[in-house]
């Protein structure tokens, strides 16, 4: 991976910890994870990057590693969130960029689109897809979907709930969301059925070992975004879904205009979950390019490194060049 550099920004009321690399005076390409990952998880397409001619910058998300993580939910609404990235790229004098997200990263990637016409000149989004604001907050229709059984957001939404068990073995909970919602098992293992008052790991499989595409030094920068903090910060991200709504009003009806890139793995539960939004994104994104990655789970930048690098360069070249 090219040479990184770390600076300190003071953005939108907290501290954001940011890398970057490539020339300095290269386009700016923002690269943003999503949960429960960290800024290393784009460590693959760092290089790539760079060596194209861009200046690639991986900020540590609000509520990730060495960035503030208020502790009140109320601080991780997607416009904050946005807020956060459009403060930085102030601070750093850009007045054009791409945006890249995967993951939660992705929606903070579309809205910036639609806060930013003219700065974010083109957008890609991973595993996430976009289809404007819904008619009623997204945590309303999965509380009647999934009434009397369990799913992962639902039980994401009390406070110390999912912290308890996740936060009690920080390495064995990253092991086991990196590996059941990969291509290491069946599609949508992620998603079996169980009661409301389970667990997340409940029938889940404890690999008790590291995935091909995440070996020992990249997971000692996984563990070092939640040592000393746990998950709290990263798991308020789902706890503003009325928030957003409320805060997203402007924003009804519009579409994304710029050039924009969607990528997903052919075994990512996100796509089970997402199918109807899957189906409506066209309508809502007017120069959308997507593909789908075969043998490929959730975590896309990783599981098929190579593949997401040629889509992504080729993607920028068309409508980015540097």
């Amino acid at each position: 991976m090219n040479a990184l550099e770390q600076q300190y920004l003071e953005v939108n009321g907290i501290t954001l910890s940011l890398h970057s690399a490539g020339p300095a005076t290269g386009r700016p390409v923002w690269l943003l994870h999503g949960f429960p990952e960290c800024w290393h998880s784009w460590r693959q397409q760092v290089g790539p990057l760079a060596a194209a001619g861009y200046r690639v910058l991986i900020p540590e998300m609000r509520g990730y590693g060495q960035s503030s993580a208020p502790r009140e939910a109320a601080a991780y609404d997607l416009i904050t969130l946005c807020g956060d990235i459009q403060a930085a790229m102030d601070a750093l004098g850009q007045d054009q960029a791409c945006v890249v997200g995967h993951d939660w990263g992705a929606p903070v990637a579309w809205h910036l689109a639609l806060l930013e016409p003219g700065r974010v000149q083109a957008v890609v989004g991973m595993a996430v897809p976009f289809a404007g604001r819904p008619k009623q907050p997204a945590i309303d229709i999965m509380r009647q979907l999934y009434a009397g059984r369990f799913h992962y957001i639902l039980h994401f939404q009390q406070p110390g709930v999912a912290e308890q068990e996740m936060d009690a073995d920080i390495p064995r909970t990253l092991r086991m969301m990196m590996h059941n919602s990969s291509a290491a098992v069946p599609k949508d293992f992620f998603l079996q059925d169980k009661p409301a008052g389970a667990t997340l790991f409940d029938g889940m499989q404890d690999p008790d070992r590291l995935p091909e595409w995440c070996d020992a030094a990249a997971f000692a920068e996984y563990l070092r975004t939640f040592a000393g903090r746990g998950f709290h910060g990263a798991l308020n991200w789902y706890r503003n879904f009325e928030r957003n709504w409320q805060r997203t009003e402007a924003l009804s009806g519009r579409r994304i205009e710029q050039p924009a890139l969607f990528l997903l793995g052919d075994r990512d539960p996100v796509g089970t979950l997402e199918a109807y939004t899957l189906r409506q994104m066209p309508k809502w994104i007017a120069q959308l390019e997507q593909h789908l990655l075969s043998d490929c789970g959730h975590w896309i930048q990783n599981e098929q490194a190579g593949q997401v690098n040629r889509y992504l360069l080729g993607f920028l070249r068309r409508h980015y060049r540097a």
